[in-house]
């Protein structure tokens, strides 16, 4: 029997108009359903058919008042870059729960990228001094331009950005791109990392993931009192930056441990079970205090929860605004 699927178009979901504010909205509900134990998040798992380069599938319900299913089928290739090609690419099928039809099937490009950022965002908001002046991008493409507008949104402090990549050319556009955005920052190109670290409240790091990484910030180069985010694994914070501070923290506990169980990544020094304080479910949720003294370190993969919060958030404005396109399957 034939039924009708809604596609929506990367171009579809840009026209929508939809904010930072919005994503970390959703993507916050999301982890406190799962810190209450209404979502049912399994690892995700993948192919590697090449060298730093994986697809993979991410499957997630959110219950509760949310009630909403779907999957990510995600694919990360560092090589693309290269290629004028985007470095992740998939798409997001989102169905009915009542009745598991395919609902709507839409683009993941943006839908990861914001979402990657918003996630940035709330571990700021939750676990940086909320009177930080000076955040520090490592890793200047999409993800480090769109994990500042959630810096911007949390911090209302937030005076300085000082900003690396290996590539000068990368530190220069970005630079003319966020500064267009927000004239109040002041922006500081840092030839090193230990120049950019150097009296940061916020480090993010958003470098291309490696299977065998180099780890180039290490404790000497950081605060005492300085909030550390990965939306990049364990490709730049040396494992003593996340393993000595006074907590290391993760988006889900499960993702994490299923991935440093299969022996391709958190390898060589990075907490085992017993060294992780909480996952951000648990903090959003109550059930483990937000923590604002010390290093305070997160690791962030990017879970499928925040995809299907997204995707909800979408579809709903999709219908509501009449965009995106009918097929009949």
């Amino acid at each position: 029997m034939p039924y009708v699927v809604r596609f929506i178009s990367e171009a579809d979901v840009k026209s929508m108009g939809i904010t930072m504010p919005e994503m970390i909205e959703q993507v916050e509900l999301g982890w406190k359903m799962k810190g209450e134990g209404k979502v049912e998040l399994p690892a995700k798992p993948g192919v590697h058919p090449r060298k730093d380069c994986y697809i993979h599938a991410m499957p997630c319900w959110v219950g509760g008042e949310v009630d909403t299913a779907g999957l990510k089928w995600v694919a990360g290739y560092p090589s693309n870059l290269s290629r004028n090609l985007p470095y992740n690419n998939g798409v997001f099928i989102l169905n009915d729960t009542d009745t598991g039809v395919v609902k709507a099937i839409m683009d993941a490009n943006w839908m990861t990228t914001w979402r990657t950022g918003a996630a940035a965002g709330i571990g700021a908001k939750y676990l940086a001094d909320p009177n930080a002046t000076v955040a520090a991008v490592a890793g200047l493409g999409t993800i480090g331009k769109i994990t500042l507008r959630a810096f911007e949104t949390v911090l209302p402090k937030l005076k300085t950005v000082k900003v690396f990549d290996p590539l000068p050319q990368q530190a220069e556009k970005y630079v003319a791109q966020m500064k267009e955005l927000f004239p109040q920052l002041e922006f500081v190109i840092c030839g090193d990392v230990k120049a950019l670290c150097a009296d940061a409240d916020v480090v993010t790091t958003c470098a291309p993931i490696l299977e065998i990484p180099n780890r180039t910030i290490t404790p000497a180069m950081l605060k005492a009192n300085v909030c550390c985010i990965s939306s990049d694994y364990d490709a730049t914070f040396d494992a003593d930056v996340v393993n000595k501070g006074n907590i290391f923290v993760c988006d889900d506990k499960g993702q994490y441990l299923w991935t440093q169980g299969h022996g391709v990544y958190f390898q060589s020094g990075y907490p085992v079970e017993s060294e992780i304080y909480a996952d951000m479910g648990e903090i959003v949720a109550g059930k483990k205090q937000a923590l604002r003294q010390g290093r305070r370190c997160c690791v962030f993969m990017g879970i499928a929860s925040h995809d299907v919060m997204t995707a909800k958030l979408i579809y709903e404005k999709a219908k509501e605004k009449g965009i995106g396109q009918d097929l009949d399957l």
